[in-house]
C-alpha cells in the first residue's frame, strides 16, 4: 500500500500532473468534498483501473452552498479520508484551503445554462455556478486526462459535460454507476444526518424507483408512473421536492415517449432536515427485455 502525497498548493499540484503527462502517463482525477464512502472509492477504483496515476481532491466548496444550506455542518474527517484513499492506490491527494481556490479579491464565477437551469438550478440558485467554477479551477490545478463523477448526481454530470464542451477543456468526463447500500439507498455523505427512523424510511426511495421502472416497462402513462412513485414516498412521510421523468440529456419534461427516447426518473426529497437526491435511468422501450 503506497502512501499518497498530500498537496495543498495548486501550482505544485499542476506541475506534478504535467510532469506525469510529459513521460506518457495517463492521469485520472476524482474530485470530492471528503467524508468519503464506498461511492467515492468506486470512482477511485475505476480511475485506477483506467489510468496510471490518480489524484483525489478533498475540498468542501463554499460557493455551491446556499445561505440556508449545510456548509458549516458538512461532515469533515481528513484523517479517515486519507486512510481510506491510501488503501485504494491514489498517488496524490489535493487538499487546498479556501484561500487557495478563492484568493482574496476573487470575483469571477462561471454561469451555465441549459442543463443547469431546471430542478436543482431552480431550487438552489447559484449552486451550479459554484459547481462549475470549482470544477474548472480544480481542472486547472489537476490537468488530468479524465475526471470521474457518480451517476447519482446526474444533473451535475450534465452541467460539467456542458462546461467542458463549451470551454473546450481537454478532459474526458467519465460517469460511473451509483453505489447503493444493501437496502438500496444511494450512498451519500449526507446519509449520516438521518436518524434511525428516517434511515429506515429512506429505503423507500429506491424501492419506489424500481417500481417506477417496472411500470415504465409495462407501458403505463408517464403521469401515472410519476404519481404512483409520489404516493409511495408520501405514504412514508417523505417530502418531495420533485419527482419527474425527463429526457436524460436535456432534462426536459416528457409527457409521451418514443421507443428510443433516453429517459431518467429524477427525485429530490426530504426526510426531516436531510435532503437526498436519486435517479434511475429508464431502459429503452425498444428492447423487448424491458
Amino acid at each position: 500500500m503506497a502512501t499518497p502525497l498530500v498537496i495543498h498548493d495548486r501550482n505544485v499540484m499542476r506541475e506534478l500532473i504535467l510532469s506525469s503527462r510529459t513521460i506518457g502517463r495517463r492521469v485520472g482525477f476524482v474530485p470530492t468534498m471528503g467524508s468519503l464512502h464506498a461511492g467515492h472509492t468506486s470512482l477511485v477504483d475505476q480511475a485506477v483501473a483506467e489510468c496510471d496515476d490518480v489524484v483525489t481532491s478533498i475540498f468542501v466548496n463554499p460557493s455551491q452552498f446556499g445561505p440556508q444550506e449545510d456548509f458549516e455542518k458538512y461532515p469533515r474527517d481528513f484523517d479517515a479520508d486519507f486512510n481510506l484513499l491510501a488503501r485504494h492506490n491514489v498517488c496524490w491527494i489535493f487538499a487546498p484551503d479556501v484561500h487557495e481556490m478563492y484568493p482574496p479579491g476573487d470575483s469571477t464565477r462561471i454561469e451555465i445554462g441549459g442543463p443547469a437551469d431546471p430542478y436543482e438550478g431552480t431550487l438552489r440558485p447559484g449552486h451550479f455556478s459554484g459547481v462549475a467554477t470549482i470544477v474548472f479551477r480544480l481542472l486547472q490545478a489537476v490537468p488530468s486526462h479524465a475526471v470521474y463523477f457518480g451517476a447519482k448526481d446526474w444533473q451535475q454530470v450534465l452541467v460539467v459535460r456542458q462546461m467542458v464542451h463549451d470551454l473546450q477543456l481537454d478532459v474526458q468526463v467519465m460517469t460511473c454507476p451509483t453505489v447503493r447500500d444493501t437496502d438500496g439507498l444511494a450512498l451519500s455523505s449526507r446519509n449520516t444526518y438521518l436518524n434511525e427512523s428516517e434511515r429506515n424510511r429512506a429505503q423507500t426511495i429506491y424501492a419506489a424507483l424500481q417500481q417506477a421502472e417496472q411500470n415504465w416497462c409495462r407501458g403505463l402513462a408517464i403521469d401515472t408512473i410519476e404519481q404512483k412513485l409520489r404516493d409511495m414516498l408520501t405514504a412514508k412521510e417523505i417530502q418531495i421536492d420533485y419527482a419527474d421523468i425527463v429526457h436524460a440529456e436535456s432534462l426536459k419534461k416528457i409527457s409521451e415517449v418514443s421507443q428510443n427516447t433516453p429517459a431518467i426518473f429524477l427525485i429530490a426529497c426530504r426526510l426531516g432536515s436531510t435532503r437526498l437526491i436519486d435517479n434511475i435511468l429508464l431502459p429503452s422501450r425498444a428492447f423487448s427485455s424491458c
